[in-house]
């Protein structure tokens, strides 16, 4: 299961059951901090913990900063500075400010439903926004909205306004590789969070590769399909993270999927006219990466095939291949730790 909606229904879990529980999101950060800027955290009263904000002794104050909105039933921004003796003192390799929202998740019916809501939405590749009041004079105020359908909790659903489409504060980075942070909407005083959809990464070809593959993009926070023709290989006991399995011919696969700007597809099969087909099928789609692994030798082999099949140039040309950073992997996991790297640095960096 995705990390962040693993903390969302945990929340949820917490919430129904009346455990004492809170929220830490990062709200801005300035500098080099080891934290992403969707940074989330859940922390409970009895020592539970989902996702992180950074570790290190940071985390440790910024969960007792947490716990302590549960004395008060507010949310509260409490900042956090790095900086140079800080680090010296720790042999930290950043510096920086981050502001963090902390918020206690008072018992409701309500915010239990909203918090499984938003993890259901999480996993199911679901675009959602997430708007909670800054200020609680008359209790908790929070709405969400995922996949077009509202959940709110007390005056929260006006909330939802701020996320207004073109908002400057939820502008993509590049074309297709959008960048995501939660902000403050000072006109109606709400802490925004969007959450876009988990990007899907199409593995074809269950192998020793693909199947190493597939565990660990999808704890690096892709939604992973893995289609292979053999259901020796493509089934739960191989690949038991992957988010679909399907076992089918490639070509009939093929005809059914559409694929957008977050899709990242991946030719990994047992033979050269399986991979040279998946490229050629995919070369000019909408896919924001397509890779097939492989040597530099297989790569021109399979190009001059396609080429003299009528493949346009510059299809072929945005195709990955060889695909991975390189750092001399030679194993099945090595190697899905270098092609993984290579998916994180184009999603974060919009660099292929």
């Amino acid at each position: 299961m995705n990390e962040r909606a693993a903390l969302w229904l945990a929340a949820a879990e917490a919430v129904e059951a009346g455990r004492p529980a809170a929220f830490a999101t990062v709200a801005r950060k300035r500098g080099s901090l080891p934290m992403a800027s969707d940074a989330k955290m859940l922390v409970t009263s009895d020592g539970g913990r989902w996702g992180t904000v950074g570790g290190g002794c940071t985390e440790a104050d910024v969960t007792a900063q947490a716990l302590s909105t549960l004395d008060t039933d507010t949310p509260a921004f409490v900042k956090h500075t790095l900086n140079a003796d800080l680090i010296g003192d720790l042999a930290l390799s950043c510096g920086g400010t981050v502001e963090l929202f902390v918020e206690p998740l008072v018992p409701s019916v309500e915010l239990a439903r909203l918090c499984r809501a938003v993890g259901e939405g999480i996993e199911r590749r679901r675009p959602a926004t997430v708007a909670t009041a800054t200020e609680w004079p008359n209790g908790p105020s929070k709405a969400a909205e995922v996949g077009g359908e509202r959940w709110a909790v007390g005056a929260g659903d006006r909330l939802l306004r701020a996320a207004r489409p073109g908002s400057p504060s939820i502008a993509p980075d590049r074309p297709g590789h959008r960048h995501t942070a939660a902000f403050v909407d000072e006109r109606t005083g709400a802490f925004v969070e969007p959450i876009v959809r988990m990007p899907r990464l199409t593995i074809f070809g269950a192998g020793h590769v693909g199947a190493e593959l597939a565990q660990l993009a999808v704890r690096a926070g892709f939604y992973v399909v893995v289609v292979d023709d053999r259901a020796e290989f493509a089934n739960a006991g191989r690949v038991p993270a992957a988010n679909e399995i399907v076992v089918d011919d490639f070509r009939k696969v093929l005809d059914r999927l559409v694929f957008d700007e977050d899709d990242y597809v991946i030719a990994a099969t047992r033979g050269h006219s399986f991979d040279a087909y998946i490229i050629e099928r995919t070369a000019a789609s909408g896919a924001g990466y397509v890779g097939m692994l492989g040597s530099q030798r297989k790569r021109a082999v399979i190009w001059r095939a396609l080429e003299a099949a009528g493949v346009p140039a510059e299809a072929l040309q945005r195709v990955r291949s060889p695909i991975g950073v390189e750092i001399g992997a030679d194993t099945p996991a090595e190697i899905a730790v270098s092609v993984v790297a290579e998916l994180v640095r184009l999603r974060r960096l919009g660099q292929a």
